[in-house]
C-alpha cells in the first residue's frame, strides 16, 4: 500500500482527494491548485515558457518553438522529489504540453532508496478517464474506493444520458485556444455528446487541432463553447471581446476545473453542457462554471 504520492498532474491529485486519499499527497505539481488546500504540498515541477509568454498568441508560438527544438516544457526538481520519499509518483504520457514528460520523471526517480513506483496514464476517451480513477486506486492499494469512485461517475453520467435522451443534439464547437484556435479532441466530443450535442470541429478521441475562424463558421454550430485549456471562467471571459463574430450562441467556460484535465470534474462539465444544451429547473445555473457570452451572436 502507497502511502506516500506524488502527483504530477493536477487531474491525478483531484482523482486522488476523490478517492479520500489526499493525506497521502507528500508532492505535487506547479499547476495543482484543486483542492485548494493542496497548494500547501511542495511542489516538484516547475513551466519553462518564457516570462514574456503571456497572450494566447505568446504562448502558442513558445510552445511551438519548443517542440519544433525539441526543448521540454517543464522540469522536474529531482532533489527534491527524492527528498520527499514518495512510494508511488503519478505522471502521464497524453501530452507534452499539458504536463511534464513521462522520461523526465523515470530519470528523476531511477536511483531513488528505497524505489518508488511509477504510474503512467493516457486516457483519451471519457470512458477511459473515468476508468482511470481505479488504476490510481489499485497503485495506491485501496481499489475498492476506485470501483466505489468510478460506478459513482458513471452513475452521474448515466442520469444526465437519460435526461436528454430523444432530444435533438445541439451542434456545438467546442474552441480549447483562441489565438490561435484549436478544435477541443481528446474527450470533450464525448463530453458534448453525453450532454445532448454533437461536435462539429473533432471526432471522440481525436487530437486536438489547430482550425481557423472561418472553419468555426463553416461548421454552423448552434452553440460555440470557448474553452481555452488551463483557463477558468473569468479568464475566458475576458478573451471574448477579441473574438470574430459567430455563428450560434455563445458560452464561456471553467475550462480548467470542467474539461482541460481528464479527472472526475469531466462530469461535472458534462453535467454544466447539458444544462447549457437542454435546459431543467435542477441543472447547474450560470455563475461560476459557465456563462453566455453576450453580443457575441453573428
Amino acid at each position: 500500500m502507497a502511502r506516500r504520492i506524488a502527483s504530477l498532474l493536477p487531474s491525478v491529485t483531484e482523482t486522488v482527494a476523490a478517492l479520500g486519499l489526499g493525506d497521502r499527497l507528500v508532492a505535487r505539481s506547479h499547476e495543482c491548485d484543486y483542492p485548494a488546500w493542496v497548494t500547501d504540498l511542495p511542489a516538484v515541477t516547475q513551466g519553462r515558457l518564457p516570462d514574456d509568454a503571456v497572450t494566447q498568441a505568446q504562448i502558442d508560438d513558445a510552445v511551438t518553438e519548443a517542440a519544433a527544438q525539441g526543448r521540454a516544457l517543464y522540469s522536474v526538481d529531482d532533489a527534491l522529489l527524492r527528498a520527499l520519499s514518495p512510494e508511488l509518483v503519478i505522471t502521464q504520457s497524453l501530452c507534452d504540453v499539458c504536463a511534464v514528460d513521462e522520461s523526465l520523471v523515470s530519470r528523476a526517480i531511477r536511483d531513488m532508496d528505497p524505489p518508488a513506483a511509477l504510474l503512467s496514464l493516457s486516457p483519451g476517451r471519457l470512458d477511459e478517464v473515468i476508468d482511470s480513477v481505479r488504476d490510481v486506486a489499485a497503485a495506491a492499494g485501496e481499489p475498492a474506493r476506485g470501483d466505489e469512485l468510478r460506478d459513482s461517475l458513471r452513475a452521474r453520467l448515466g442520469a444526465v444520458r437519460a435526461r436528454v435522451a430523444g432530444r435533438p443534439p445541439v451542434r456545438v464547437a467546442a474552441v480549447e485556444w483562441l489565438d490561435p484556435p484549436w478544435s477541443a479532441g481528446h474527450w470533450v466530443p464525448d463530453q458534448v455528446a453525453a450532454a445532448g450535442g454533437m461536435e462539429v470541429l473533432s471526432g471522440p478521441g481525436e487530437r486536438s487541432a489547430r482550425i481557423t475562424w472561418d472553419d468555426v463558421v463553416a461548421a454552423t454550430p448552434d452553440v460555440v463553447v470557448l474553452m481555452p485549456c488551463g483557463l477558468s471562467l473569468a479568464e475566458v471571459q475576458a478573451l471574448v471581446g477579441d473574438l470574430p463574430p459567430l455563428p450560434g450562441r455563445i458560452a464561456a467556460v471553467d475550462a480548467s476545473g470542467l474539461f482541460s484535465r481528464p479527472g472526475p470534474r469531466l462530469v461535472d462539465g458534462v453535467e454544466v453542457l447539458a444544462a447549457m444544451l437542454h435546459p431543467g429547473p435542477s441543472d447547474p445555473p450560470q455563475g461560476g462554471a459557465w456563462a453566455w457570452v453576450t453580443g457575441q451572436s453573428g
